[in-house]
């Protein structure tokens, strides 16, 4: 005998209590889900028949596995509630569903299975185009616009608060920017008997009132964003406490003059950090460059970049050694190089190293020097020979700018002459 108040299916006999599909032609004619999907006939009921879904409220959407034991009745309570309340009414929509579910129950069963569940996966795409972001949800729950979180209260100490003016719990000061602008609603007041003229003077008082306050929190925010007020309290003793920074360079200074525009757009510590990666930027190029130098190379370990460097070191010294002992020896062989300015004269390939380099001192052409010298060494011959000579110097040694450089250039003629008599 079956019990009282339990239904059974006519087909398979299993209970359908829960839930069940009745025929709407054939009398006394109740399948359980299985059955009915399967196109059962028995009797005078056929597939094609039309149906009334019978829910006894108590079977389960989720499986039997499903946290909590939410049964269908209470999973339309909570959607109608989320409709009514809003999402994070937890406690409206707990009154709601039933005494038997808490806030908090009612909460993660929601999020769990129409949220981060199947259901929730299939309906929203991991990828929403034109997706806008709620910046005023830090820390709340997936859907939920919470408060903005309040800026963490300034980090010094009693003694500089108090220099100050300073609150920290509620991050304000004693004296504010434009202290007196609260007096432009303080008297105002909301009267019935106001015409439009009047309320429209009051709702201007109200806009300038607001106005300061924006301007009032901008200040702080630039205060703060760019550390105003350690530098305030004392910026020497702040830099020495915190760690020496790296060196700027000059071209990084230019850089920074350069876009001092962006300085309105980025606080102080971002503007700092965007520099920052500038530089680890440059340092990792050098890196690379030198690991590709190294891979064309041949070295694949870093082991053997050691020994490549020292290498490297070396045969760079001893090129260097090399050019320094090529370009004295180009000195001492290739001198034609210094005597630039009368190489090109006639009779220079007849005059000696020292005679050029008399030459070139005196600015004195080849061809006069050797025809000197040609008068001084005949001058000596006939003297040897007993022959009476006289003095038979071209004329323009007399006509030289300087007295000092003819004897000069007469002596060391005269000089060099000697030498060439054998």
């Amino acid at each position: 005998m079956a019990e009282l108040g339990k239904k059974y299916c006519v087909y398979c006999l299993a209970e359908v209590s829960s839930l069940r599909f009745r025929c709407t032609e054939c009398a006394d004619i109740e399948l359980c889900p299985e059955c009915f999907s399967a196109g059962a006939e028995i009797g005078p009921h056929r597939r094609w028949h039309g149906y009334q879904l019978v829910d006894g409220g108590r079977f389960t959407l989720w499986g039997a596995e499903a946290e909590g034991g939410w049964s269908s009745r209470e999973e339309q309570l909570l959607l109608d509630a989320i409709e009514q309340f809003g999402f994070g009414n937890w406690e409206d929509m707990a009154a709601h569903v039933g005494a038997s579910r808490t806030p908090q129950e009612v909460m993660e069963h929601y999020v769990s299975m129409y949220i981060h569940g199947n259901l929730g996966k299939a309906c929203i795409p991991d990828i929403i185009p034109n997706r806008v972001t709620d910046h005023t949800c830090p820390s709340g729950g997936p859907l939920s616009p919470s408060l903005t979180m309040p800026l963490p209260p300034l980090d010094i100490s009693v003694a500089e608060q108090q220099q100050l003016g300073y609150m920290p719990l509620r991050d304000d000061y004693e004296i504010e920017y434009d202290q007196d602008a609260e007096t432009l609603i303080s008297g105002l007041s909301v009267n019935y008997d106001d015409d439009d003229v009047e309320i429209e003077l009051k709702r201007a008082h109200v806009d300038m009132y607001v106005r300061k306050l924006k301007e009032r929190q901008r200040r702080k925010n630039i205060a703060r964003d760019y550390n105003l007020v350690p530098a305030f309290l004392g910026k020497d003793r702040r830099d020495k406490e915190k760690p020496s920074k790296r060196k700027i360079t000059k071209e990084e200074k230019e850089l920074r003059l350069k876009l001092r525009s962006l300085y309105q757009f980025m606080s102080c510590k971002e503007f700092d950090d965007f520099f920052e990666n500038l530089h680890k930027e440059k340092v990792l190029r050098t890196k690379i460059r030198e690991l590709q130098r190294y891979r064309r190379n041949g070295i694949t370990k870093m082991e053997e970049s050691a020994e490549y460097e020292a290498a490297r070191h070396k045969r760079e010294k001893r090129k260097e050694n090399k050019n320094i002992g090529t370009s004295k020896r180009g000195k001492e062989d290739g001198k034609d190089g210094e005597f630039a300015a009368i190489e090109n004269l006639p009779g220079f390939e007849l005059l000696s190293d020292r005679e050029k380099v008399l030459c070139s001192s005196i600015n004195l052409s080849p061809a006069r020097y050797v025809t000197v010298k040609t008068i001084i060494i005949k001058d000596h011959l006939q003297k040897r020979q007993g022959i009476p000579s006289k003095s038979r110097l071209p004329s323009y040694l007399d006509k030289w700018p300087s007295l000092h450089k003819s004897n000069l250039c007469y002596r060391w003629a005269k000089f060099y002459a000697h030498q060439s008599i054998p």
